[in-house]
């Protein structure tokens, strides 16, 4: 197994994070830059930014915001939000941004991400996608893609989904459960196993993080490469060091900084 990767995501809506970042003094709880530099400081492996104003909004992703992320930190920046074109994917990765995850990718679309992954490379291409899961004696997909367009289910099975879009040449997948985000009950184990067992490519889970022991679930019963999670890490119920610790403890590979 490779080392599992760590990373707090932070939500931006007009350019400020919309949940405060309490587990440290910071000037300013809502200060993307202030976060980005003080999860650096907690051995955080990644950060990614939301650009929620341009979700929202149907706007371009605000690259202003990015720059004064990456300023601050050391961290690689997975950037996603308000993503429309080639050219906003070479914009990002011009400001330095890592990897940027496409978060409009439907079925009339898929050569979009075709494109991007081609010119760009699959190790810069994030591809997230939303699930829920029905009821089994509902009658429809047990597992089931949700499309960006619309709250509305649109009868894809979210196995088959992800199925088509590791083949356009995506590198991760970030899976998000609608039937656990924001819960902290848990990550839906059953629907990122089935996900994670699908595809040869790493699996981001996020959606239910609400202790450590949620974590070391979604990776050893889930299957997942990565966990995203917000909440936890900003309200400091969960210190990303002690986590990696608690992980190592139990068999899981993670990176730890070097010590200084």
């Amino acid at each position: 197994m490779n080392p599992i990767k760590i990373i707090p995501c932070l939500d931006v809506k007009n350019n400020r994070v919309t949940k405060a970042i309490e587990f440290t003094r910071m000037a300013d709880s809502y200060d993307q830059a202030e976060a980005a530099l003080a999860y650096s400081g907690q051995g955080a492996d990644e950060l990614a930014f939301l650009d929620m104003t341009a979700i929202l909004e149907g706007s371009a992703i605000h690259t202003d915001w990015v720059k004064k992320i990456i300023g601050n930190t050391d961290l690689p920046l997975l950037a996603g939000g308000g993503i429309r074109d080639l050219r906003d994917i070479k914009s990002l990765l011009s400001l330095g941004v890592s990897r940027v995850a496409l978060n409009n990718i439907t079925p009339q679309n898929l050569g979009f991400l075709a494109e991007a992954a081609a010119r760009f490379g699959s190790e810069r291409i994030i591809t997230a996608i939303d699930g829920i899961k029905n009821p089994p004696e509902s009658g429809l997909h047990r597992l089931e893609a949700i499309m960006p367009d619309t709250d509305n289910k649109h009868g894809l099975e979210l196995v088959s989904w992800v199925k088509q879009i590791e083949k356009q040449g995506t590198g991760a997948i970030l899976l998000t459960s609608r039937d656990t985000d924001g819960t902290k009950s848990g990550y839906d184990l059953e629907m990122t196993k089935a996900v994670a067992q699908a595809v040869s490519i790493p699996v981001i889970a996020s959606g239910g993080a609400g202790s450590m022991e949620d974590i070391y679930a979604v990776i050893t019963g889930g299957k997942a490469q990565a966990v995203l999670a917000a909440s936890v890490f900003h309200s400091g119920m969960i210190n990303i060091m002690e986590l990696k610790k608690y992980l190592y403890s139990r068999g899981i590979p993670v990176n730890m900084p070097p010590l200084r």
